[in-house]
């Protein structure tokens, strides 16, 4: 989950850095330039070896990709200029666009291609499905990408254009060839602005100017990863401000254009600035959790697990998270982010209606729970997961649970929750967590809703139902039927149990009214403008 602890803690959780009194590197006059205050610092660079979101917001900066996604959640080429499936499904041709180079000067080949689709396949859930199925990936001549396969993918265009870190990005083959576990040695890719090296500043400052042989798309429009990314800016400077206040004043003084994650307690604030703008950029939101351990008793009974569903109040959860504007959070919310193409209402009864207590205990009981000791990992440096915990905490006490409350740091339950051993082993039963509604946005990606066991995330849930539903989604001819199967998935996930659904809440960004344009989704920097 160390994708997450980036997404909400830039302010709390960033490493160390000047403040932003530190002089800057003296600029051309006229210069268009926007400063931003990332989550964190960006620690990794290399997009492929981590899932961090701060690396896949430089990531976008830096790469380009086959393929991109739209706000509608529509995938369409990129870099691609398209492509033709033929023999049944079983072969795949992609076409690059012309005149596509990379930063230090060499033009964009197919080998390139599938150097980087071969990096980063084995790292992402909709790759690794591309590689079980692949049978060659080869580049016949400089512009064309070929894909044989065992079995047809109709997903593959989604896998590369996939917005679940690792995102598929293009680099240069011999960077592409680096051993995945470590990093690449440098930045180089195609995509809209270079990544100035020599003027990182790591804990502190990274700069990013355009790119000025970038060739966006010619025709559509620019949405989210897809469409024409046409860059209105010189240079783009991330500065690295944990202190949240410190960050506040700068925005509201000029110095800085846009905070990406201000924090809840200074939205009021922010509101009341004329000069600025508070907005909810990904629709998807950020989904809550409840993660059971199959592994041992009590939730390795899922009669237990599912009763539990009966104590849960969604509101409860997302009050403690966000506070009481419910603008910022919705409940009623099943396995999918609502609003997406396959959320539905398949089994969303088990959160309707009034909580009974008094009923949950009995069912528990009649379930076989006999007073077993439930470890609870509660992650206190971290206010999302704090409140996540504490409001789980009070629903287990109240539903007759002899609750063991772990309350620790972040990093303790990270460890902790790797062990296999039993809780009183010192191992673990259930811990509280988020994930953004993209990760969680079909069952290709979805790790609450798998059912691969000991291969599986943290918890080690195992449904045989679970993973065929999951398998009849990939095999979907078209969005009905992946509906049909996503639909069926859920309601066998309310009836297992897996994990249990929280709540759906949203991350606000703010950025001054000088800046026009703003793209939805995640931090991305063509089509915005900056008024002088």
């Amino acid at each position: 989950m160390q994708r997450r602890n980036l997404m909400l803690g830039g302010a709390a959780m960033a490493m160390a850095a000047p403040g932003l009194s530190m002089p800057g590197l003296a600029q051309p006059a006229g210069t268009r330039v926007l400063k931003f205050i990332p989550q964190s610092d960006l620690g990794i660079l290399d997009p492929i070896i981590t899932t961090a979101y701060v690396t896949r917001h430089h990531g976008f900066m830096v790469f380009d990709t086959l393929f991109g996604m739209d706000g509608n959640f529509r995938i369409s080429p990129q870099m691609a200029e398209g492509h033709a499936v033929e023999a049944d499904g079983l072969r795949w041709t992609i076409t690059l666009r012309p005149g596509l180079k990379f930063h230090d000067g060499t033009p964009v080949l197919a080998r390139d291609c599938v150097a980087s689709i071969r990096r980063w396949a084995p790292r992402h859930p909709l790759g690794q499905e591309l590689v079980a199925r692949l049978e060659e990936m080869s580049a016949p001549d400089d512009r064309r990408i070929l894909f044989r396969l065992k079995r047809p993918y109709p997903l593959l265009a989604e896998a590369l254009g996939s917005l679940v870190t690792p995102c598929c990005f293009i680099m240069p083959e011999r960077l592409a060839q680096t051993d995945g576990a470590r990093q690449v040695p440098e930045m180089v890719g195609s995509g809209p602005f270079r990544f100035k090296a020599d003027e990182r500043v790591q804990g502190s400052r990274f700069v990013y100017e355009r790119f000025a042989d970038y060739v966006p798309r010619e025709a559509g429009e620019a949405s989210w990863t897809a469409g024409p990314k046409r860059v209105n800016l010189d240079r783009v400077e991330w500065i690295v401000t944990p202190d949240a206040s410190t960050a506040a004043a700068a925005l509201q003084n000029g110095e800085m254009d846009w905070w990406e994650v201000p924090t809840s307690d200074l939205l009021p604030l922010i509101r009341r600035n004329r000069n600025l703008v508070l907005d909810m950029p990904n629709p998807t939101g950020l989904l809550g959790w409840g993660r059971f351990n199959h592994l041992h008793p009590p939730f390795d009974n899922p009669r237990i697990r599912r009763a539990l569903m009966g104590a849960v109040n969604q509101a409860d959860y997302m009050t403690a998270v966000t506070g009481t504007d419910r603008s910022l959070w919705r409940e009623n919310v099943g396995f999918f982010p609502p609003e997406t193409p396959l959320a539905s209402d398949a089994g969303l009864e088990a959160l309707r209606g009034p909580r009974d207590f008094d009923k949950v205990k009995r069912e528990i009981e009649a379930a076989g729970y006999k007073g077993e000791k439930v470890v609870l990992l509660a992650a206190t440096d971290f206010p999302t997961l704090n409140a996540l915990g504490q409001v789980g905490n009070d629903m287990l006490r109240r539903a007759g649970m002899n609750v063991e409350f772990v309350a620790t740091d972040w990093g303790s339950v990270i460890a902790r929750r790797a062990s296999r051993e039993p809780p009183e082993r010192g191992g673990w039963s259930i811990f509280f967590t988020f994930w953004t509604g993209l990760d969680n946005i079909n069952p290709g990606v979805h790790q609450p809703m798998r059912g691969n066991g000991r291969d599986g995330w943290w918890g080690w849930a195992t449904s045989e139902r679970l993973e065929a539903l999951r398998q009849r989604w990939f095999d979907a001819p078209d969005l009905a039927a992946q509906q049909a199967a996503a639909r069926e998935m859920q309601q066998v996930a309310f009836e297992e149990a897996p994990t249990l659904p929280l709540g759906q809440y949203f991350q606000a960004t703010a950025y001054r009214r000088s800046l026009t344009e703003v793209p939805k989704g995640m931090p991305l920097f063509w089509s915005l403008k900056k008024a002088a």
